[in-house]
């Protein structure tokens, strides 16, 4: 499959999210580490795809680059079909805010607020009132099966309730693009199902575009696509 094809739910004729020629390098002493080199990867609506390569191929910074908490060296992340090179930090902070969410391996949840007050924190940083903030949080948490937990902090919830939490906070706003950087990686693997389900729940029902970089291929087997980093470039696998 080439960058710009789309399967499951990849009917549009634009990408949620498309990477071209996108380079990134770090200094090194003396040298230059290159992570990224010419990358291409294009995201569609409603398609989960897996990223799968070893540790320090550059997982976590394409998720960076593509999710628009890093600069390229060189290339272009498209957005919607908008480009994004030109923007300020401000339009960029604000397409944060509105069309991408994070899952992280850890779930940095706010110690001192309920799981409701976890996920009404990023609508309300958007600007929603708190009664519209409240009534979208709880739904999210019913809907990935955490009614009965809504008003607990995270130290009384268990690690798959809290990355389920996180995985709401992640989607409060509607999203059009998920980013997960190995959200199930702290788990055991029966809750990691539960957590990969939580997932593709949300994806089937939102249509939202998911890029999850991944160790497992048990569950990477069971998503849409496969890609790796090799070389500094995206491949598609199978």
């Amino acid at each position: 499959m080439s960058e710009t094809e789309g399967t499951a739910g990849g009917d549009e004729e634009v990408p949620v999210v498309y990477l071209h020629g996108v380079c990134r390098r770090y200094k090194q002493g003396e040298s230059e580490l290159v992570i990224l080199n010419g990358a291409k990867l294009a995201l569609w609506a409603g398609q989960s795809v897996a990223l799968v390569a070893p540790s320090g191929a550059g997982k976590s910074t394409l998720l960076h680059i593509a999710g628009l908490l890093e600069h390229p060296d060189e290339g272009e992340v498209y957005l919607m079909g908008t480009a994004t090179s030109a923007l300020s930090d401000l339009q960029r902070t604000m397409l944060r805010r509105t069309d991408v969410g994070f899952v992280y391996q850890s779930h940095r949840l706010l110690p001192e607020f309920s799981a409701l007050e976890n996920v009404m924190m990023p609508q309300l940083v958007r600007g929603l009132s708190r009664s519209d903030a409240s009534r979208r949080a709880e739904e999210i948490l019913s809907y990935l099966g955490l009614k009965d937990r809504i008003t607990h902090r995270p130290a009384e919830l268990s690690g798959g309730e809290q990355q389920r939490v996180a995985i709401a906070r992640a989607v409060a706003n509607a999203p059009r693009i998920l980013f997960a950087d190995e959200p199930t990686g702290n788990l055991d693997p029966h809750t990691a199902e539960h957590v990969f389900g939580a997932l593709m729940q949300l994806v089937r029902a939102t249509r939202v575009a998911m890029l999850i970089a991944t160790h497992n291929m048990d569950l990477a087997a069971r998503m849409d696509r496969r890609v790796t980093l090799r070389d500094g470039q995206v491949l598609e696998l199978d």
